[in-house]
């Protein structure tokens, strides 16, 4: 039995764990080490309740897109004070890669934003979450996710001016 479920998890962590890395890229703003510690702390924790929750997860992706998402806040809350952003990246991107100057200055932006409303963009346009649903993992109310939402939005068109018609565009 240990075994099998040991192999259901193996095989939902490789499943899942690319969809994690890009849902925590976007939560970081481009911080890849801390977006891969992210998804590790987010596997280690879902291993632990897999054998006991399995049953009565009726969607074990979701249930780990909002463990990811409560390990990033926990994290945003329990920063040192040493820590500082920097906006230099420490590596260059791989040569064809895709657009490199459009995934930065999305990155920049969402770097801009608080956590909150970072992870709000983040399960409302990018895992395409309902506002419920965004709720219930931040812990917010509705309307809290709305108006979370509407003013990041509004944000993310202030930093990036007349440009973002064709970034949506893309």
């Amino acid at each position: 039995m240990r075994r099998s479920l040991e192999g259901a998890f193996r095989e939902f962590a490789e499943a899942r764990s690319g969809q994690l890395f890009r849902s925590a890229c976007l939560l970081t703003s481009g911080d890849t080490h801390l977006a891969e510690d992210l998804v590790q702390e987010t596997l280690g924790r879902m291993y632990i309740v897999w054998g006991r929750r399995t049953a009565r997860l009726n969607n074990p992706a979701a249930y780990a897109q909002t463990v990811l998402i409560r390990s990033f806040l926990a994290h945003q809350r329990r920063r040192s004070a040493g820590e500082r952003p920097s906006d230099e990246l420490p590596e260059t991107a791989a040569a064809g890669a895709g657009d490199a100057s459009l995934r930065l200055t999305l990155l920049d932006a969402l770097r801009q934003l608080a956590p909150t409303d970072r992870a709000v963009v983040v399960l409302r346009y990018w895992e395409d979450r309902s506002v419920e649903e965004t709720a219930d993992v931040l812990h917010l109310s509705s309307a809290a996710v709305r108006t979370r939402s509407t003013r990041a939005l509004a944000r993310l068109r202030e930093q990036l001016g007349g440009t973002i018609g064709e970034f949506a565009g893309r």
